[in-house]
């Protein structure tokens, strides 16, 4: 490792601390006044280190953002020190919709009812204002209805680097094959 290099991991490294949140590749490659390949470079680096040194934060990637986190081995330490306030957790109807525009965006509202087979206004509503979906534009139709995709928060909320982390879609076999298996079951 050069020096060069190294100081550039510093100060990424002093960058994600303070920010405390995810930080789009692109900013830090400007406040470091350095290309996004040199930046990502250093950020794989970075990762590798602490994978590999089992340190007490990690790097994770949202989409094209970075942040530094807590290693999921040591959190029981950090919440028995914070004992921090329960986050609310999202209902049923909300985790519906948010797995529907995750697996279909961008996705209009009509088109999630239809999934869905229930209103859902007050879900997108909800998941708008937790940051975990945003507007995408407008459907080419009549109406031009708003498309909905999901956001960074949503990659970052549930662990993920990106879309291809999601699990896949069961397939409507499998659906039918768990019904007959549990009509066996007593």
């Amino acid at each position: 490792m050069n020096n060069e290099e190294g100081n550039l991991k510093g100060r990424i490294e002093a960058i994600l601390f303070v920010a405390g949140e995810a930080v789009p590749v692109k900013e830090l490659a400007r406040a470091l006044q350095t290309g996004e390949k040199e930046v990502r470079e250093a950020i794989d680096s970075l990762k590798d280190e602490y994978d590999y040194e089992q340190r007490g934060f990690l790097l994770k990637r949202f989409g094209d953002h970075v942040q530094l986190a807590t290693r999921p081995l040591y959190s029981g330490d950090v919440v028995r020190l914070l004992q921090p306030v329960q986050q609310q957790s999202l209902s049923q109807a909300a985790m519906e919709t948010l797995a529907v525009v995750a697996y279909k965006q961008p996705v209009t509202r009509a088109e999630v009812e239809q999934i869905r087979g229930v209103k859902c206004d007050y879900s997108l509503q909800s998941l708008m204002l937790k940051g975990l979906i945003r507007e995408a534009g407008r459907k080419d139709t009549i109406g031009r209805p708003i498309l909905f995709c999901t956001t960074d928060e949503f990659l970052s909320h549930f662990g993920l680097e990106d879309l291809n982390g999601l699990p896949p879609m069961p397939q409507p076999e499998d659906a039918e094959k768990k019904e007959d298996m549990e009509e066996l079951i007593p």
